[in-house]
């Protein structure tokens, strides 16, 4: 039961055990995030949002700017939960870590049995399923939500990514799609799995994000360096390209981006922002996480290291007399090469999307979550940093085979290798010849013909591994597991499989 707790207000004291409960959705943290997702419940019809902060002055200055969004405010976690009516349903919105316990900690000594707790912050998938289950043990529901699209989406619809157990969706479920990004009719939302799965396929996302946001960097820099084009003339180029097959968010933004003068120098802003880009995480989390599943994800692994070379600036100056080529780089024919980029960049972003969502699958497999990757890749058109055109195909794509092991194998995408792998080629080439790194258009290109290779050598690693550490093997012309006596006759006998 909640406690009665007396508060001063002004000249005015109130006791939270009265406070009527008339908001059907709370939200916990009101920085940026919290205060424009609150906005957002707020501006939707149905809706009456609570609203706290640990810091009183946060909510005041929230309810002040905006008194059309009729906010009930709270100043205790008591008075909070008395606001909300049954089953109370909070959101947090606060730094992942340890604040993030902190909140459900203090949220479930208020709510009761059936009430739902939503993470909406940016926490590890493992930590999200630790949470789940010990908040499970006190009878209330909690669900881990991604929710992707900044700031802009936060306020004005996000592509959110909820997990948590089923009798959660039923109340929460047509509160988040009041909110959602809208794409084609449809809202971007839908429960992905129980406990962690939501915050697992968020940070996929993200980690597809700095792949595809690496390529898009590469293609500026090959075309830049190889044509000699203003950042304002590629800023036209982009463009161009978002009106066909790359349309996406992220490729408009790039336009935008380099078209940007900077106010102090007159020089293009991408020229005089320092060359070392930060991360918050979710990419390194994305990378660990495939290795421990076995998954390659070679694309937005290289992605995420090349921003991890990129702050090393000591590193780099050390390095920076080590020989390159002898030839400048100027390529013969701008347009033809640019149409390369373009080609060697689509061709890249299948592979990078193709990899995401065989490590959703995977994970799926693992933690026991049924998540549909078509439904997934529909909640991603809209409201998210990675929402783009092809989207569409990749739900056309699972809902025509929804066991299709390899994405890229799908028709449209293979269609679309088959006729990019050519250019893709010689933009690697030329990158190389001209010692212009480009780590994910490289990778992207090696798994591609990794995957597709009818033999490789990994069978000599295997041959390898066998000798110094009697791994055995397995052979191709026969069922049963081998070690050879590599000390002894070399002889081959059967083993016990210790692959």
């Amino acid at each position: 039961m909640i406690a009665p707790v007396i508060r001063v207000q002004g000249d005015r004291v109130t006791d939270a055990s009265t406070t009527s409960a008339v908001a059907n959705i709370g939200v916990v943290g009101l920085a940026v995030m919290g205060s424009n997702l609150a906005r957002n419940l707020a501006s939707r019809e149905g809706n009456t949002v609570a609203v706290f902060n640990r810091s009183r002055s946060k909510t005041d200055e929230l309810l002040a700017e905006h008194p059309e969004a009729e906010f009930v405010p709270a100043y205790s976690y008591e008075e909070f939960a008395a606001s909300l009516a049954k089953p109370r349903t909070a959101i947090i919105m606060v730094k992942a870590g340890a604040g993030t316990d902190a909140v459900i900690q203090a949220l479930t000594e208020v709510f009761e049995p059936g009430d739902i707790i939503v993470d909406g912050g940016n926490a590890l998938f493992t930590d999200t399923i630790r949470r789940e289950k010990a908040v499970r043990e006190t009878g209330i529901n909690f669900v881990g939500a991604g929710i992707s699209g900044g700031e802009e989406g936060a306020l004005n619809g996000p592509s959110i990514m909820p997990g948590g157990p089923e009798e959660s969706w039923v109340t929460l479920g047509p509160i988040l799609k009041s909110i959602a990004a809208v794409a084609e009719g449809e809202p971007c939302v839908t429960h992905i799995g129980t406990d962690g799965a939501g915050h697992f396929v968020k940070m996929v996302h993200n980690g597809i994000e700095y792949a595809d946001m690496q390529l898009i960097a590469e293609a500026y820099d090959l075309i830049r360096r190889g044509t000699g084009k203003t950042p304002a003339e590629i800023a036209d180029v982009f463009a161009e390209w978002n009106k066909g097959e790359l349309e996406s968010y992220l490729i408009e933004i790039t336009a935008e981006v380099l078209r940007q003068d900077d106010a102090e120098t007159g020089k293009p802003l991408v020229d005089v922002i320092l060359d070392q880009a930060g991360a918050k995480g979710t990419g390194a989390w994305t990378v660990q996480t495939a290795l421990s599943l076995g998954v390659p994800v070679s694309g937005i692994a290289e992605a995420t290291f090349a921003r991890s070379l990129s702050s090393h600036p000591e590193q780099r100056e050390a390095a920076s007399a080590l020989p390159g080529p002898d030839e400048v780089f100027e390529v013969a024919d701008a347009d033809a090469f640019i149409e390369d980029v373009r080609q060697a960049l689509f061709a890249s972003k299948i592979v990078a999307y193709s990899q995401g969502f065989d490590e959703i699958r995977a994970g799926a497999a693992e933690y026991g979550w049924n998540i549909d990757l078509g439904a997934v890749s529909k909640i991603w058109r809209a409201g998210c940093i990675i929402r783009a055109q092809f989207l569409n195909r990749i739900a056309d794509a699972y809902a025509e085979t929804p066991e299709l092991p390899l994405l890229m194998a799908a028709p449209y995408f293979a269609d679309a290798l088959t006729r990019g792998q050519a250019a893709w080629r010689r933009v690697v080439i030329a990158a190389t010849q001209a010692g212009i790194p480009s780590p994910a258009f490289s990778s992207s290109l090696a798994y591609y013909d990794g995957i597709r290779a009818e033999r490789l050598p990994a069978a000599l690693v295997q041959g390898q591994r066998d000798f110094f550490g009697a791994h055995t093997y397995k052979r191709i012309d026969k069922p049963g597991t081998f070690h050879t006596l590599w000390s002894g006759d070399r002889t081959e006998i059967e083993a016990e499989d210790t692959h």
